[in-house]
């Protein structure tokens, strides 16, 4: 456990990508199995102890340590297990620290009934950076900076074997990943999910921006409003299994069950899933019978979905690609094969689940912008550049795909809110809430008008800028809820989002797609922001 704790704490201080890098693909290769492993897994998320909770380390806390000193010195670190860890006595036996095994076994046996009895014990083990770690293992709060593909590089240095193949041979496996380590350490075989229906990494684009391309060597699509995902479905013993996972690896085909039982052919597709137009809730039918990201949003994260749910937002998935089909592997093939056998394997599956994202016929680079240009009224985000010959691989690959956003909408809004972030934002105000006026702020005679919150960011800024929004908060808070500060509503912001939605769940009766702070306008008198009017006008009848 002292090896994992303290590559937690070098990893905390270290900004550096590369230097991430080193320090976890050094653990890996000096640490043994089944340690590693488990420690893999805790950094990927890929841990979970429904029995420890921050509620419960919480209640351990304010049992053994004054609850005001608690509260003041959580609010003040931002963060509940570097406050335990700190806060927690310690023990009157010198420390004798489990192994990362030994500790996961143990947090896995926790009920209930036994956590607030045997968590105390595991923690009177270890010393501060011991508990921080063991606590941050138990809760899957990581916030360290280390996303599932750098942990698959970091992998993939240790022991000298490609990223890609690291990518194909991770999912079906699980933690300690045992036959993973044997195969990248030791030569082994490796692991095989033959008859498993198994996530392939997705290809990724890089942004357009400046580059320039010639059309002649790529074809266009849409990129559309959705939420990508993969198709996957495998003949085994049991006469057929269909997952539909998300760009993350997530299996989500609990959530979209009419798609995982529409397909069953052995295939691997990759896609945007969307939800039929024309249902009831006000979303108009968009290009295609796609409705807008709002009304796929009442499908997402529903661990059952009615039959009502079913048939008022039915979803489909508009096809992009082809990785496998029926036995064989194309991603070899360029874009223009696998483009051609995806157009003649289309028909073969249900029309009402499935269809063909459609390419854009654009000569010049300036003809497509025209074309993007227009696409505001689309469920659509913007525009894909898919280079003719590129093979499917996975990552973002510089030159091969290119996506084009539709340029944001801005609107000014004035800062009502501000909470402390996570992680190494604990200690700044970051997370901003803002809202418009609903009214006129100057109409004194009839009252003037309300603030109402339209959106919640807590990017788009620069640390120097992070420093002086953070001292601004603390100079203008009129009250306190908690962790969340309420200020003057002086401070304007010009925030940018791709679209705006109605939802019952917020007051303003709006919500917002993707808002991050454009720019910070202290030279714009409050009353000059924006009015609710303004934002509902965006929304599509």
């Amino acid at each position: 456990m002292e090896a994992f704790a303290a590559l937690l704490d070098a990893l905390v201080y270290t900004s550096s990508r590369n230097a991430k890098l080193r320090l976890l693909a050094d653990y890996l290769r000096r640490t043994p199995d089944p340690d590693r492993g488990w420690a893999l897994a805790a950094l990927t998320d890929g841990l979970d102890f429904p029995a420890v909770k921050s509620a419960v380390i919480r209640n351990l806390l304010i049992e053994r340590v004054d609850p005001v000193l608690y509260a003041l010195s959580r609010d003040y670190v931002g963060d509940t297990a570097e406050t335990a860890s700190l806060l927690w006595p310690e023990p009157p036996a010198p420390p004798s620290p489990p192994t990362v095994s030994e500790a996961v076994d143990i947090l896995a046996g926790m009920t209930r009934a036994t956590v607030s009895r045997e968590l105390p014990a595991l923690l009177d083990q270890l010393d501060a950076y011991g508990r921080y770690a063991l606590l941050k293992l138990a809760t899957g709060a990581m916030r360290i900076g280390i996303s599932a593909r750098l942990a698959k590089t970091a992998f993939a240095q240790a022991f000298a074997v490609s990223v890609d193949d690291v990518e194909e041979y991770w999912h079906g496996q699980t933690a300690p990943y045992l036959p993973l380590f044997d195969w990248a350490a030791n030569g082994a075989e490796p692991p095989s999910g033959e008859d498993m229906p198994l996530f392939r990494p997705f290809m990724l684009a890089h942004p357009l921006d400046d580059t320039v391309v010639d059309m002649a060597d790529y074809a266009a699509e849409w990129k559309w409003d959705g939420i990508r995902v993969q198709l996957v479905h495998v003949a085994n013993d049991t006469g057929g299994e269909t997952r539909v996972y998300s760009r993350s690896g997530d299996d989500i085909s609990a959530t979209f069950p009419e798609i995982a039982a529409a397909l069953d052919i052995p295939a691997v597709l990759d896609g945007e899933l969307l939800v039929r137009g024309s249902h009831q809730g006000g979303e108009r039918a968009e290009q295609a019978g796609a409705a807008s990201f709002n009304a796929l949003q009442q499908r997402l994260g529903r661990k059952t979905v009615s039959k009502k749910m079913l048939e008022e937002y039915p979803a489909f998935v508009r096809l992009y690609d082809a990785l496998i089909v029926e036995g064989e592997d194309l991603r070899e093939h360029s874009w223009e094969q696998r483009r051609a056998l995806l157009e003649r394997f289309a028909p073969r599956l249900d029309p009402a689940r499935f269809d063909v994202s459609a390419v854009i016929e654009a000569a010049t680079l300036d003809e497509l912008a025209a074309i993007r240009e227009r696409s505001r009224d689309e469920a659509i985000e913007g525009v894909m550049l898919k280079r003719r010959d590129s093979p499917y691989v996975a990552g973002r690959r510089t030159g091969l795909w290119y996506k084009w956003k539709r340029d944001p909408l801005l609107i000014d809004c004035v800062l009502m809110y501000a909470q402390r972030g996570s992680g190494k934002r604990s200690s700044f105000y970051s997370d901003y809430t803002f809202g418009c006026w609903d009214g006129d702020p100057d109409d004194v005679e009839n009252g003037g008008a309300e603030l109402l919150p339209v959106g919640k960011a807590y990017f788009g800024f620069t640390d120097e800028e992070l420093k002086w929004l953070d001292r601004y908060v603390r100079q203008h808070t009129v009250k306190t809820f908690g962790p969340v500060r309420e200020t003057d509503k002086s401070l304007v912001f010009e925030v940018a989002f791709d679209s705006v939605h109605a939802s019952k769940r917020h007051k303003s009766g709006l919500a917002m797609r993707f808002p991050r702070i454009s720019r910070i306008r202290a030279d714009k008198p409050a009353h000059e922001a924006d009015r609710i009017d303004t934002l509902r006008a965006l929304v599509k009848d």
